[in-house]
């Protein structure tokens, strides 16, 4: 297949300049990283050497800005990256993500001239930032309770992707009893708090070594200025539109490269079966499955502006389109890539299997299609985007 000069094969997206030098650095831990997915998936451990790697190698910092201490990467660079890295080991790309899309929330509010002071913690200490918002999403749950200096939370919160190595969980819970009505805080801890502790609950069909395990909260005391954000319950905030337009981009790069790398052992099978003419055209459709995914992400990460966009509904709208897009684009290919390999497809060995469990996670992520068709529907018809 034709190549450019550092060897990524044509149909590999990057969406950046393929010198840049994070995805660079994603193409140099690949073999590494590479090397333990499969025994890792296998057993269901989570990828602690590999996020290790990922901590020496500045990865964990490669968004926050220079002028703060960090890598300077823009938000295409560091999507690039986690779509390389995804070739070697997509639970590693993922649980990596799953931090970055946090820092990425805060590059859009330093870029904002909004106060973003967990950008430098993350550039001089390296520490791994934890979400739980897949859980708490606009609703929350848990309970949160007034005290002195700040709150006591109780909550168990799953999935939360890199817990095993987490150095602050980064999360929400409900207080309902405020005097204006039921509300959510939305606050950090340090996994070493008193009361946080982890529940080993993570045993699924792929992305099995993201070590998305539950974080148990337990009488928790969280003082006042760890608390970010105070809105009211149940209802659409702002917040949302943020970490749409910045967290999706990065996620689904992950599943762009998973997609990638399928196709890539496909290609190689196909060419070595005794009846290759005959998958000729089912690998030209593999490719447009793959090349719509890219697309679809690509533009995502265009329309992000580098994380300056306007956190408004309709560009969360317009993200959310292009996930369910390169959702469905990305399972597409790597399905017509287990149909090029043929019987070699459905072997543990050629580790196509594996990338086509690992490659239907893309689904749960928010937001899964049929909510993001009503969310879309609601404000192309001008209605709040939650009802």
């Amino acid at each position: 297949m034709a190549t450019t000069d550092l060897d990524v094969p044509a149909h590999h997206w990057t969406g950046t300049d393929p010198q840049g030098h994070w995805p660079a650095v994603a193409r140099d831990l690949c073999g590494v990283i590479g090397e333990d997915a499969a025994t890792h998936d296998r057993q269901g451990d989570f990828v602690t050497d590999a996020m290790n790697l990922a901590r020496r190698n500045g990865l964990l910092s490669m968004l926050v800005p220079s002028e703060l201490g960090g890598g300077g990467a823009t938000h295409a660079e560091a999507c690039a990256t986690l779509a390389g890295l995804a070739h070697g080991c997509p639970a590693t790309a993922l649980t990596l993500s799953m931090h970055t899309h946090l820092v990425a929330a805060q590059v859009w509010r330093h870029k904002h001239d909004l106060p973003a002071p967990v950008l430098t913690k993350v550039a001089h200490e390296q520490v791994l930032l934890v979400s739980t918002g897949a859980s708490d999403w606009v609703s929350s749950n848990g309970t949160a309770t007034k005290v002195d200096g700040g709150f006591r939370v109780s909550a168990s919160k799953t999935p939360a992707s890199g817990a095993p190595v987490g150095d602050i969980v980064v999360s929400s819970a409900r207080w309902n009893d405020s005097a204006d009505g039921p509300q959510v805080i939305h606050f950090s801890a340090p996994f070493s708090a008193d009361g946080i502790s982890i529940d080993e609950t993570w045993d699924t069909m792929g992305m099995r070594a993201t070590g998305s395990h539950t974080v148990v909260l337990d009488n928790v005391f969280v003082p006042d200025g760890a608390i970010s954000l105070i809105r009211p319950a149940d209802h659409w905030h702002p917040v949302w539109n943020t970490i749409m337009g910045a967290a999706m981009p990065l996620i689904m790069a992950v599943y762009v490269g998973v997609a990638e790398s399928a196709a890539d052992i496909a290609v190689d099978l196909a060419a070595k079966r005794s009846d290759a003419s005959l998958v000729i055209p089912l690998v030209g459709r593999m490719l447009n499955s793959l090349a719509i995914a890219q697309d679809a992400v690509g533009n995502m990460v265009a329309m992000s502006d580098d994380l300056r966009f306007a956190n408004t509904d309709l560009h969360a709208a317009d993200i959310l389109t292009r996930k369910t897009i390169a959702t469905e684009s990305a399972i597409d290919t790597v399905r017509l890539a287990m149909d090029v390999a043929g019987g070699a497809g459905y072997l543990k060995a050629t580790g196509l299997e594996r990338l086509y469990r690992d490659v239907h996670g893309a689904l749960y992520h928010p937001l899964p299609a049929p909510k993001q068709e009503v969310f879309c529907g609601r404000i192309a018809l001008g209605l709040d985007p939650i009802g």
